[in-house]
């Protein structure tokens, strides 16, 4: 579950997941839903506009913990795959990373370097369902983490129950609009997809030292390790990864064991 992010050094112990740009950290209840059933059926996809970049939300960097990120100068063909989580009582009316208040039962959510404000289609890889987010926060800072949505959205995607989705993001140019959709009932879902997970431990333009990284990962994984072989700008990248794995928990363990072992830039990768 989330937490609120600072510009500059925090306590790693600290930080789960989503964040705005408080000047100090504080100890507060756990997040989940609303305790009063709330009929999300009706409320409807975020609407993209064009708009000016927050200039309280978009540094070139900010400092997590250890961690620095890049915010991206823009958004444009920004499409990835990735493990989305969800944020709701703990933050909703606190101050966002965009300065907006965070609104629980809005379609909005919160990503690490997409510049803010950022409409974005977010597609549930499991069962079909779509929804229409605007960005204005900053997170999730959970390791394999990729989106945090908000308790709307997440609802509407059907990811609430099991607190994790594989989900796809696909930035959204508002200057050219997609077709207004009326959303469906929250029971509603498309034929169930089957993606798989794996976590890509690292990339090499050497295959003898993708070779030497799936040896020395033979025993972890129980020999479950396969090299990719991809050609990015003409270059060729042999990736190595460990799967297909059963789910985000059984990832998020593995991550912690490779982590002891020194290997600690695994991520989440879905095919």
């Amino acid at each position: 579950m989330p937490v609120r992010p600072v510009y500059g050094m925090l306590l790693a112990v600290a930080l789960s997941a989503c964040g705005t740009l408080p000047n100090m950290t504080r100890i507060e209840p756990s997040d989940g839903p609303p305790r009063q059933a709330v009929d999300l059926s009706r409320i409807p996809d975020a609407v993209p506009r064009v708009e000016p970049f927050s200039k309280y939300g978009n540094p070139d960097s900010y400092l997590i913990g250890y961690q620095r990120y890049y915010v991206l100068s823009d958004n444009a063909g920004y499409v990835e795959r990735g493990v989305a989580s969800w944020y709701g009582t703990k933050f909703h009316g606190k101050r966002t990373s965009s300065g907006e208040p965070y609104d629980m039962y809005a379609m909005t959510a919160a990503h690490k370097t997409l510049p803010l404000p950022t409409y974005a289609r977010i597609t549930n890889l499991r069962n079909g369902r779509t929804v229409v987010v605007k960005i204005n926060d900053r997170g999730p800072f959970k390791d394999n983490r990729l989106i945090d949505l908000s308790y709307a959205a997440a609802t509407r995607l059907g990811i609430t129950a099991e607190g994790t989705g594989l989900v796809e993001v696909r930035a959204l140019d508002p200057r050219h609009p997609e077709p207004v959709r009326n959303p469906g009932p929250v029971t509603a879902a498309a034929p169930a997809g089957n993606p798989s997970l794996y976590l890509q431990i690292g990339a090499f333009s050497s295959a003898e030292n993708a070779e030497r990284l799936r040896t020395r990962l033979g025993n972890v994984a129980q020999g479950n390790v396969r090299i990719v072989r991809a050609e990015i700008d003409r270059r060729t990248v042999y990736r190595v990864r460990i799967g297909p794995i059963a789910g985000v928990d059984e990832a998020d363990r593995m991550s912690r064991e490779l982590a002891l072992l020194g290997l600690e830039d695994s991520r989440i990768v879905i095919d």
